[in-house]
């Protein structure tokens, strides 16, 4: 999952958007990290595990052509997050635009926010990268983002291409894990930060 799954998970199990959003950018033990993140953080950590270890998301992969499986993952979080703007209603009582809203305001407001998040708020905020997820385009502008960011874009050469393929494909999978997910992070939620801090 990516950045707008992590926020919507967090936001329906009543655990801290921003730290929720922080588990991309904190690395090492959790407990290096502030106390108000560290759940958010474990709780991205433990839905990140759950995904990647999921008979649906490694069948999905499987179907991305060879020159892509090394990005696969990658493509399938951007698409599962365009998956959920998409279908943004059947998942929260709130309007897309208004839980994106929240959303950057909630990480404006948190403090101590790993070093590479702080400086990517302002742009997602003015580029409103998580309400942009809503259209193909928004997806594609995402896709060429990430390329841009690594050092070795070429690998997501035809990415766009296979996940318009794919679509059908990737609705079928989100549409089955996603609610599951959302129960998983339900239930972590109740953990207490005695069980997670390693």
């Amino acid at each position: 999952m990516n950045f707008l799954a992590h926020l919507h998970l967090a936001d329906i199990s009543g655990t801290s958007l921003a730290g929720n959003l922080a588990g991309d950018f904190a690395k090492g033990s959790i407990a290096d990290h502030p106390q108000h993140l560290q759940q958010g953080i474990w709780l991205h950590r433990q839905i990140d595990r759950i995904t990647d270890e999921h008979e649906l998301t490694r069948d999905l992969r499987r179907q991305f052509p060879k020159t892509l499986q090394r990005v696969a993952p990658v493509l399938m979080d951007l698409a599962f997050d365009h998956m959920l703007a998409r279908y943004w209603e059947e998942y929260h009582h709130q309007t897309l635009a208004c839980f994106c809203d929240y959303a950057y305001l909630q990480l404006e407001l948190t403090a101590q926010l790993p070093e590479r998040l702080q400086r990517l708020v302002p742009m997602m905020k003015q580029d409103n990268w998580l309400y942009s997820y809503a259209e193909r385009s928004g997806l594609e502008a995402a896709l060429q983002g990430v390329s841009r960011r690594v050092s070795q874009p070429q690998l997501f050469q035809g990415a766009a291409k296979v996940l318009k393929q794919l679509d059908t494909e990737v609705e079928i999978a989100f549409r089955t894990l996603y609610p599951q997910l959302m129960a998983y992070s339900r239930m972590l939620a109740r953990k207490t930060p005695e069980q997670y801090l390693s």
